[in-house]
């Protein structure tokens, strides 16, 4: 396999990337106002630009547009439309804050529109062995509602995890390698899913470099909500590979699980930002934004190492020990932050 069609599409939109992001954070301080807004569910400091997203996927659609290896199918286009559609929404958002029923109109949308275009689950692999075809009437509408819950569900819980500096990008660069590597393998053998995971990697990165803390730019709206999107498209993309996806990304899926728990059982709604998240409970424990970071890469790393080196009841059987022991985590660490208060 010649691997310069993986290398290039990663050099080439790290290099895109970096170049805007030292533009927007040049040109920022005087065409676009700094992020001034209080928010509960983020740490970052105030004054920081929003926009790192637009680097992210202008570099990453330019690479796959241009890639001379990658054949742009009906599905591909719809995931480029969508991704410059995030890219609009998230930017409007990022300016004049949109209502949270807004913000989730639109991602309805768009993930609506690239499952109409042919972005879907068609099977599910079984655990037991062998695959689930999602055929007939019933499964294909099981399929539909699976599909566009699991990318919203995605994007939402990306943006939300986006609470302190470098954390849903290092987060995101993880899980797009774990993909990268699973979509090379034989039973999958889907290169041009590489290609697309080479070109996330490189855009993403760049930007990991400018947003690890103490952050020069952030993610903005439509970098964290772009992850969670083009992470749920991958994983559809290499083989329905969703219980890999779910392990990889297990701490912004779970912490978005806990707190819609909590904010449900103390009846706000579930789309309020608040003190709940992870990240909020570390700091009360006195972690740093940095040991906070590390500690999700390392969770993150460990679960994609499981999720390749094991097969499907193994992933079912460590995506459940995760859940139980994150839930551990988050029990432990509630009831240690309310002893504290007291």
């Amino acid at each position: 396999m010649n691997h310069e069609m993986f290398w290039l599409p990663l050099f080439v939109s790290f290099a895109i990337s970096a170049f805007l992001l030292s533009l927007i954070i040049f040109f920022g301080r005087f065409l676009v106002l700094p992020d001034k807004r209080k928010s509960k569910r983020h740490l970052h400091r105030a004054g920081i630009l929003r926009f790192g997203g637009i680097a992210i996927i202008v570099s990453f659609v330019s690479v796959l547009v241009l890639d001379k290896n990658l054949i742009i199918t009906q599905p591909l286009m719809a995931v480029l439309i969508a991704s410059f559609l995030i890219l609009v929404i998230g930017v409007v958002d990022d300016v004049k804050q949109l209502s949270w029923r807004e913000q989730l109109f639109f991602q309805f949308f768009i993930v609506i529109f690239v499952y109409i275009m042919g972005v879907r689950l068609d099977y599910v692999t079984n655990p037991f062995g062998g695959i689930f075809l999602l055929d007939g009437f019933f499964w294909q509408g099981v399929g539909l509602v699976f599909s566009v819950a699991w990318i919203v569900f995605l994007m939402n819980a990306m943006n939300w995890v986006d609470g302190v500096d470098g954390a849903s990008s290092g987060i995101a660069i993880i899980g797009v390698v774990t993909i990268f590597f699973l979509s090379l393998r034989p039973e999958v053998n889907q290169p041009p899913v590489a290609i697309i995971c080479a070109a996330l990697i490189g855009s993403i990165l760049a930007f990991l470099f400018l947003n690890f803390y103490p952050a020069k730019v952030l993610a903005g709206t439509s970098g964290s909500m772009f992850m969670g999107f083009i992470l749920g498209i991958t994983a559809i993309f290499s083989g329905a590979k969703i219980a890999t996806t779910l392990l990889v990304l297990a701490v912004p899926i779970i912490d978005a699980i806990w707190v819609i728990g909590e904010r449900l059982k103390a009846g706000d709604s579930i789309f309020s930002p608040d003190k709940r998240h992870l990240h909020f409970r570390l700091l009360d424990l006195g972690w740093s934004v940095k040991k906070i970071c590390f500690f999700y890469y390392l969770v993150t790393a460990v679960v994609a190492f499981i999720a390749l080196n094991t097969r499907a009841m193994g992933k079912s059987l460590t995506l459940l020990l995760v859940a139980l022991i994150m839930l551990g985590v988050y029990t432990f660490i509630k009831r240690k932050t309310a002893a504290f208060e007291k």
